[in-house]
């Protein structure tokens, strides 16, 4: 009779089922009844033709897509029973008290929040917000069980986030204090300058609606988001790492130096096989570009057969034919040499060559067919950025990237994975697997130098974000590669509570919603990022094991693939996706509310048209802020116009009164004032770099009318007032203070955070073309007016990024142009009379037409106040406006023009609603031009769909 041990008799007990459950309100014997009912209502909905044709619905079988799935909780698939869930929600708040109006200021402080959290760190992916920073926006913009939205999910740190709303020990940790009864307080300095706690937050669960794309993300976050065994969960891995040592060890045994003594192999070093240029000899890799003392790769070397000087990038690869068993086909492939075991006998660590013993095992499993249970799929390379470099290592499908020593064992694995009978343990061992099936892969570099020192783990070494074979490959064994995350996971999981209620999660395009309108408290979403990242054809290697894979055609990236330039999307396309993602979300949002939108891109085109998606989508920008993640991404660090923080825009969706009142008063000049007065009201009064008070851009009446002109423009209507005319109107209806504009109860806040920090600081400018050379000369003069003579030096230093599209105009010009010059008759103007008395002693409390004063204030330029510029701006428009008509009647394009007079033209036109001159001028512009300048965007993409419409 066999002799079972108690830990034996541990894994084969079976998991005692849970009670009673109420679910949409309904009532089940246990989980598994309430699992079973909603699986056989999601297999009725995937029948239907209709259910299969939304946009972004993954593609899988019907088995797959149920397997994966936990209805009505999370479904890979778009959730057919999140509108039920909302609903459910909506009806078990509290009631408001009477009166009780939603208002908040946009959280305008920078973030910083590390990533070593083990939560953060349970799974990697492409790109990913800590949940701790998620956190404080949250409960800055909501209360206990409002309803939070997140339809870029990603990992699911949002959902994360929102329920962690509801742990003291987490809301204590970002901070804040926690009152007995919930209220949470942050600290504040007061009018006095001293330190004080004020309440802000409540302490409490926020629920959370959770959407991506991709399959392999939703299957992540449910993971993150759902209640874990730990217990369980380590049991089976355990019971499942024992098993594969039983089918697979023999692949991993090598013989100690000793002769006798066997050992466990950690890990083999592999080596590309190269051609000398010279003399054709086969050159190992590692072997000749290796410094074995120093442990780094040289850049040149002798070919150890002609003693060449060589270098990689001279050399060719090699290749070997061999017989694909799976595809029964004969393929070739890299040639590749090991040349290094690392194995361990007990505790104690070796490393050695390979010898004859392990070569005749490699020979051995060479020798074997890949198994029956592996379902390799081929990548879809027409719509892949990476094809040509995966091509060129001779990989076609999913099993390539793996040698068959791996493919056996991530085979093995994964098919006792899905022979246990608990889903929710079944699920979470998947987590624990899918995320080493690339360090387990030929993507898993050899790193000997990490952090700069010799040695480290050589786990999941794979450059992110792209399908990267390296030269030199490190074959992680099983036990090695799993084994520390399993003591990671369960560590990170231990104090799991149940999350089941408070998240669900759906599958597919963010375009198409199974949301009411006006039903969601807040939303926080961190969008794809232009050219970043690929997520789709990433994730295809664990979608492929996971068995439903991602709809590529309407990913919101801006495709690099050059095969299939049907579907092929640029800048354009990537814009109309985001602009239908924010669309469907704005309907979705309750008027009044809030979205956070965590961005990153290194290029200003995308930036541009993050924005102009977001203003025609119907949002307004309130602020922009920056989130630090303690930890740059490769492109960040090593990149030097990379952006190395990401930027937080804040947008609101217009409350439903003011909407209401603008069709009213669109076409006259009180619509402009209700816009601005509305918008003040959701800008943030002060802005803060530590200790120091910072100018708030967005008050800013350049910036304001910016914003007014593009509601007006994306509602359809002319704009019913000028620049000058805004300007004046501004300073006779609103209060200013340094350059900025505030409600009557605003400015009194100002005032007060003013006096005990300061005045504000200015932001350094960036003169790149006329507009920001505008700006500059306003800002240098307004602080000091100066004579031509003290302007010209400084000047000319800031005209190094000057943009190479952009006329560059003489200083005399611009200062004629926009600014006004004390020519020393009349009195001093205010503003020169200011500087003057306070910064020379002998100028004090002297008359405006002293003659003493006159002298010292004659040639100096100033900004003109502006009840007096009305004249100015008319004459710089009418030599604008002259400039772009000959704009019009170029007949070839434009390489250099002045963006200020392309401005001008697309405003009178859209004004006029000639929407084919905006078009046709357009078109003569460079295209880097256009997608870099968030004006003509908007102009343009608004004249292309009206156009469109008529």
């Amino acid at each position: 009779m066999k002799e079972t041990s108690l830990f034996d008799s541990l894994l084969e007990e079976p998991q005692k089922p849970s009670g009673p459950v109420t679910c949409l309100g309904m009532t089940f014997e246990n989980d598994e009844a309430r699992r079973a009912h909603f699986t056989e209502e999601l297999r009725k909905q995937l029948q239907d033709p209709e259910f299969r044709k939304i946009e972004g619905f993954p593609i899988g079988s019907d088995e797959d897509i149920l397997n994966l799935s936990d209805p009505p909780y999370y479904t890979a698939c778009p959730n057919p029973w999140i509108a039920d869930f909302i609903a459910e929600w909506e009806a078990q708040k509290p009631e408001l008290p009477e009166g009780y109006h939603y208002h908040r200021e946009p959280f305008a402080a920078d973030v910083s929040e590390g990533k070593n959290d083990p939560i953060y760190n349970a799974h990697s992916y492409h790109t990913k917000v800590p949940h701790k920073a998620i956190m404080r926006y949250i409960l800055h913009y909501t209360q206990p069980c409002d309803i939070v939205f997140d339809g870029f999910c990603g990992t699911g740190m949002t959902g994360v986030a929102a329920q962690m709303c509801g742990d003291r020990e987490v809301v204590m940790s970002l901070g804040y204090q926690v009152k007995p009864d919930g209220t949470i307080l942050q600290e504040e300095t007061d009018e006095d300058g001293k330190k004080v706690w004020r309440a802000f937050s409540k302490l409490g669960v926020r629920k959370a609606i959770l959407n991506d794309l991709s399959p392999a993300a939703t299957f992540i976050a449910y993971n993150y988001n759902t209640q874990v065994d730990v217990a369980a969960f380590e049991k089976e891995a355990k019971r499942i790492l024992k098993e594969v040592e039983k089918e697979c060890g023999w692949m991993y045994e090598t013989l100690h130096t000793d002769g006798k003594t066997k050992g466990r192999v950690d890990y083999v070093v592999w080596s590309e096989i190269f051609s000398c240029p010279e003399c054709a000899g086969e050159v190992v890799f590692l072997e000749e570009a290796m410094d074995m003392e120093t442990k780094r790769v040289m850049k040149e070397y002798p070919c150890p057969h002609c003693k060449a000087v060589i270098s990689k990038q001279k050399m060719s690869r090699t290749f070997e034919s061999y017989y694909d068993s799976l595809l029964k086909e004969t393929k070739e492939r890299p040639k590749r040499k090991p040349i290094q075991i690392s194995y361990r006998i007990g505790k104690v660590k070796h490393s050695k060559s390979p010898d004859d013993d392990d070569l005749n095992l490699l020979e051995r499993i060479a020798a074997l067919d890949i198994p029956d249970s592996i379902q390799s799929k081929e990548y879809p390379y027409d719509d892949m950025w990476e094809a040509p470099r995966m091509l060129s290592r001779g990989i076609t499908h999913v099993h390539h990237l793996f040698l068959l020593r791996q493919l056996y064992s991530v085979g093995f694995i994964w098919k006792r994975i899905s022979d246990v009978r608990s889903y929710q343990t079944r699920q979470m061992l998947r987590f624990w697997i899918d995320q080493s099936i690339p360090g387990m892969s030929v993507l898993n570099r050899f790193q000997p130098i990490q952090h700069g020192r010799d040695g480290g783990s050589q786990v999941n070494r794979q450059m992110s974000g792209v399908y990267y074979v390296p030269s030199q490959i490190s074959e992680c064994s099983p036990w090695y590669n799993l084994s520390g995350k399993l003591s990671r996971l369960a560590k990170a999981f231990k104090n799991s509570k149940s999350l089941l209620g408070g998240c669900h999660i759906g599958t597919g395009s963010s375009t198409h919603l199974n949301i009411e309108p006006n039903s969601i408290d807040y939303v926080f979403i961190d969008p794809p990022f232009g050219d970043n990242f690929a997520y789709a054809e990433l994730n295809f290697l664990v979608e492929s094991w996971l068995g439903v894979l991602t709809d590529m055609k309407p990913e919101a990236i801006v495709d690099r693939s050059k095969k299939n330039r049907d579907s092929q999307k640029g800048l354009s396309e990537y814009r109309q996706l985001m602009t239908a993602c924010f669309q469907e979300v704005y309907r979705i949002l309750k008027p009044g509310r809030w979205m956070t939108v965590e961005f990153s891109n290194t290029k200003a085109s995308v930036w541009n048209s993050i924005q102009v998606a977001l203003t025609e989508a119907g949002f307004i920008v309130a602020n922009v802020s920056a989130l630090d993640k303690q930890q740059g991404s490769f492109k960040a660090v090593t990149t030097p116009t990379a952006v190395k923080q990401d930027l937080v825009i804040s947008a609101y969706k217009p409350n439903g009164g003011f909407e209401d009142r603008f069709k009213k008063e669109a076409q006259t000049e009180e619509g402009v004032w209700d816009f601005v007065r509305t918008h003040l009201k959701y800008l943030p009064v002060t802005k803060r770099q530590g200790v120091l008070l910072l100018m708030v851009p967005e008050r800013d009446p350049r910036i304001l009318f910016d914003q007014m002109v593009a509601y007006y423009i994306r509602k359809g209507y002319p704009v019913p007032i000028s620049s000058q005319e805004f300007q004046v109107g501004l300073s006779q209806r609103f209060i200013e203070r340094d350059g900025m504009y505030f409600l009557p109860d605003q400015v009194a806040e100002y005032d007060r955070k003013k006096m005990t920090s300061g005045a504000p600081q200015q932001l350094s400018m960036f003169v790149s073309d006329e507009a920001s050379a505008i700006q500059w000369l306003r800002q240098l003069i307004k602080e000091k007016p100066q004579t031509f003579s003290d302007i010209n030096p400084q000047f000319m230093q800031q005209l190094g990024g000057w943009s190479k599209n952009e006329a560059q105009l003489d200083l005399r010009e611009l200062l004629h142009q926009n600014f006004l010059c004390y020519d020393g008759k009349g009195p001093v103007p205010e503003q020169i009379h200011a500087y003057l008395s306070t910064n020379w002693k002998d100028l004090r409390n002297l008359p405006k037409d002293d003659p003493t004063l006159v002298a010292k204030a004659r040639d100096r330029w100033y900004v003109p106040d502006p009840n007096k510029a009305g004249d100015l701006e008319k004459l710089r428009e009418k030599a604008l406006l002259k400039e772009f008509e000959e704009y019009k009647e170029v007949k070839k394009k434009l390489k250099v023009f002045r963006l200020e007079a392309v401005r001008a033209g697309f405003k009178k036109a859209w004004q006029e609603r000639d929407y084919a001159v905006i078009v046709a001028v357009a078109d003569k512009i460079p295209n880097n031009v256009l997608e870099e300048d968030p004006k003509l965007l908007m102009w343009y993409d608004q004249a292309v769909t009206r156009m469109g419409g008529e």
